[in-house]
């Protein structure tokens, strides 16, 4: 979750001071990185995931089921092998928002070799297997699930404790100060949001209404402290802390580009691409014991890190502070990065002037100098009292203090100071699923399209404010099924002028269509993007386990997409609907937690089928790449992904 710097965090009113000085010196830090690696060219493919995991800790006896807090316990003994061969382990680890959670990742990144897709599963089982081994196989067991059904509910965790409305960093009258990671970061990052927003963070989610659910549905709370009388809104889940948000779990995925105009290339195509991937993800139809009328985390994450002021939000008018701003800083992206793709940034927002202004005069054009002074408008969050003055050709802390609590759906990732990594973006919509082969498929499906677009020369872009229409739908009950989503249907550039952007009338390249359209395709109408996937495949060499392994993957993306296999979100929804103790009132008691998170275990963990959710999948996932692949073409004609035809579709 971003930059984890270590050292003594300074309150609000010290780290407000520093506001400034932090923005103008990360900006001379972006400067620097900028100026000394505009020109670096012909980086390979790399390319990772990160996948965030949550410990239950469950009671047979009782039927519970809770969160299990010894995250900073397991750390240290996963972190082992990566401290005593750098460069060599397999896997690699990091805390996370909350003291349940936990984040692995592939120890070194992927590349451009085919074969490397055949590698993801087995590295995420490998992962799995690691915390598994730390864990009482009876009575706990390592999750990979968007949001823990009864997090807020009386003691979600274990061991148990009671949140205060008057201590600790949030005033939750439902999460714990101990539920909160360690790590000093988190707990100033939640502290911080509270104090400079001038109050909790006021989350509501839209109850799904059943037969027996009260209307309307009004909560009473106990302890109350009087803001969430003032916030809750009638018929919708109440929540006021970060870890409603920050406490759920995601997939990310992050690539390596050759050059800075790929990176933001892949940047702006890849944006049109998140509401979908939202949408096909979609594993959060519970909040707080309550089903909600919404399958996805979103807008409670966006909501659970929302440090706007009244004057920020547009409540009352500007006095003290510099912008009305539209949006949370976890939300969409509110600008295409490529010069090409500016006329379909038609968003509204809010940026620092003399920060553009500062940037265009060092030579950077207008739509990065946009962009930065969009992210620039924010405050920074934490700071440690050793990182306030630092060398600014040599660091870059103070421009990540920032750059990393600008949560959108895409980030765009300069290099870091002194290091051979290049440019990069982050694909970051996607919620996590319950197995492995499930976010090893959703992984491979975006590392392909992303060959696919550089490839084929693709264009996906339509206008930005109907990406943000997109998002809100991908969010709906059952949306893969029932939402149309804008989307271009010609996906090659119509016309260009002499600056290289687009000329054709943008309201003509774009329409409403199916998920199961945009990415099966439509006969006659539109081609599909697994299709262009597949014809992608036919033109690089394959081996054939790497290649059945992919095919089992885009079939389940496509059957995921046609909707004959059920979301996690839908799936975990008709498991309680249809569980023999549920009332039809929307409540999702301890006991249907309990089964419901222990069939997510027997799935995940050991093997259980669940045809509805994935089919029977075969794949033939290896650990490692073997020796006949080391070369970029290996035996069988193994082929890189790095230097791709080129052909248009």
């Amino acid at each position: 979750m971003g930059l984890l710097t270590e050292g003594s965090p300074l309150s609000w009113p010290e780290t407000k001071k520093y506001a400034d000085h932090v923005r103008h010196h990360g900006i001379t830090q972006l400067l620097y990185i900028v100026d000394r690696l505009k020109e670096r060219e012909n980086d390979c493919l790399k390319w990772g995931d990160e996948v965030e995991y949550m410990l239950v800790k469950f009671d047979h006896e009782e039927k519970t089921a809770k969160l299990l807090l010894k995250s900073s316990n397991l750390l240290p003994k996963l972190q082992e092998e990566e401290h005593a061969n750098p460069g060599k382990n397999e896997t690699s680890w990091k805390p996370e928002y909350a003291s349940y959670m936990i984040e692995g990742t592939p120890g070194q990144p992927l590349g451009g070799c085919m074969r490397h897709f055949n590698m993801i599963e087995a590295n995420m089982k490998l992962r799995r297997e690691e915390v598994m081994n730390l864990l009482n196989p009876d009575d706990e067991c390592v999750l990979s699930m968007t949001c823990f059904p009864r997090i807020g509910c009386p003691q979600f965790t274990f061991p148990s404790y009671k949140p205060s409305t008057s201590s600790g960093a949030s005033h939750s009258l439902f999460f714990p100060q101990e539920a909160i990671s360690s790590h000093p970061r988190y707990s100033t990052l939640t502290r911080n949001i509270r104090e400079r927003r001038g109050s909790k963070v006021a989350i509501n989610v839209p109850i799904f209404k059943d037969t027996n659910t009260p209307s309307p549905f009004i909560e009473t709370f106990p302890n109350n402290d009087g803001e969430a009388w003032r916030a809750a809104k009638p018929d919708h889940i109440y929540m006021d802390a970060m870890g409603f948000g920050m406490g759920c779990c995601c997939l990310q995925m992050t690539f390596q580009a050759c050059n800075i105009n790929e990176a933001r290339h892949l940047y702006d195509q890849l944006a049109v691409l998140t509401p979908i991937m939202h949408a096909l993800s979609a594993g959060a139809p519970i909040f707080r014991g309550y089903l909600a009328d919404v399958d996805c985390r979103w807008n409670v994450i966006s909501a659970s890190v929302d440090d706007r002021t009244e004057e920020e939000r547009g409540l009352v008018p500007l006095k003290n502070d510099r912008f009305r701003i539209r949006k949370s800083r976890y939300d969409s992206i509110d600008s295409y990065l490529s010069v090409q793709a500016a006329p379909y940034s038609d968003i509204d927002m809010a940026y620092d002037d003399e920060i553009f202004q500062r940037l265009l005069k060092e030579g950077m054009d207008e739509q990065m100098a946009k962009h930065f002074a969009h992210l620039y408008i924010r405050d920074p969050l934490t700071l440690f009292s050793e990182k306030i003055d630092l060398n600014d050709e040599e660091d870059s802390d103070h421009f990540e203090n920032i750059q990393s609590t600008n949560w959108q759906t895409m980030r765009f990732k300069p290099p870091p100071a002194n290091s051979p990594i290049g440019w990069r973006v982050e694909f970051r919509p996607t919620e996590v699923q319950l197995t492995d082969f499930e976010n090893a498929a959703f992984a491979t499906f975006v590392v392909l399209i992303t060959r696919v677009i550089l490839s084929f020369n693709l264009n996906l872009l339509i206008p930005l404010s109907k990406v943000d229409e997109n998002l809100a739908s991908a969010q709906k009950r059952d949306a893969v099924r029932k939402e149309k989503f804008h989307f271009r249907t010609m996906l090659k550039i119509c016309g260009a002028n002499e600056k290289g952007v687009e000329v054709c009338p943008k309201e003509c390249c774009y329409k409403l269509m199916s998920i199961d359209e945009i990415i099966n395709g439509k006969e006659g109408e539109f081609s599909g993007l697994i299709p262009l996937i597949n014809k992608f495949l036919d033109s690089v060499d394959v081996d054939f386990e790497t290649r059945c392994t992919i095919s089992q993957y885009l079939k389940f993306m496509s059957k995921k997409a046609s909707g004959e296999y059920l979301t996690t979100a839908q799936w975990m929804r008709n498991f309680v609907v249809e569980h023999p103790e549920y009332k039809h009132d929307s409540v999702v008691s301890e006991h249907i937690a309990y089964d419901l998170l222990k069939t997510c275990h027997e799935i995940s963990n050991n093997g259980q089928p669940c045809p509805k959710l994935f089919g029977c999948p075969e794949t033939l996932t290896t650990r490692s790449i073997g020796p006949e692949f080391e070369s970029p073409h290996g035996a069988n004609g193994t082929a890189t992904m790095n230097g791709a035809v080129t052909n248009g579709i």
